[in-house]
């Protein structure tokens, strides 16, 4: 497994290209604009995206999905039903038709399997994606912070409970996030404040 960051969009979201080089595939994670560089990179790296998942459905992480439809034509799109269900209004652009992903479900696509884990605060339906040690947070956990809960569906508790289930899970995983550095669990766990908050310490 290869992965790629882009920074794309208005505002500099992470886009990740997860590529899986013996398949000569890959999945797009939360592609926010510059959908022609998405594509580009794609093609460069002579992989076939299957794919778009969506961490949340906010706009600066779902601008490049039209354009990326367009060019591939009948890709499904990953998105949790409780940010399907905001899709046309405020700061949620309609993206549909989105495919829904649930807590616990493994959407095997690309040759590769995401654990999905529901993430809720940032957003009703933020989800954190699993994929071998490798955890793509959103908009949930970044580096040494976290997400925005005072937007359109945020709640202050949620995010602190999905801190929380993320924290408490096994091994030193690699933090992918929605936006700024990247970083690791061991690292959060050890140094973020708001993840120290929600797991009592």
């Amino acid at each position: 497994m290869r992965i790629k960051v882009l920074q794309v969009g208005p505002i500099g979201t992470n886009c990740y290209l997860i590529e899986n080089e013996l398949a000569h595939t890959a999945v797009v994670v939360d592609p926010g604009g510059h959908a022609g560089r998405i594509l580009t990179t794609a093609k460069a790296d002579g992989v076939t995206i299957q794919a778009v998942l969506l961490t949340h459905a906010h706009y600066d992480h779902t601008g490049g999905v039209a354009e990326l439809r367009e060019a591939l034509p009948g890709l499904p799109v990953y998105l949790h039903p409780d940010d399907a269900a905001l899709l046309g209004t405020q700061i949620f652009p309609d993206v549909s038709p989105v495919t829904p992903c649930v807590d616990g479900q493994d959407i095997q696509v690309a040759g590769l399997t995401f654990h999905v884990l529901h993430t809720p605060g940032h957003t009703p339906g933020s989800v954190t994606f699993q994929v071998e040690d490798v955890l793509l947070t959103g908009d949930t956990l970044f580096q040494g912070s976290m997400g925005r809960t005072d937007l359109p569906g945020g709640s202050y508790a949620q995010i602190m409970a999905s801190l929380a289930k993320l924290g408490k899970l096994k091994g030193d995983l690699q933090v992918l996030p929605g936006h700024m550095d990247l970083s690791t669990l061991d690292r959060e766990r050890a140094t973020n404040y708001y993840m120290k908050e929600a797991l009592g310490g």
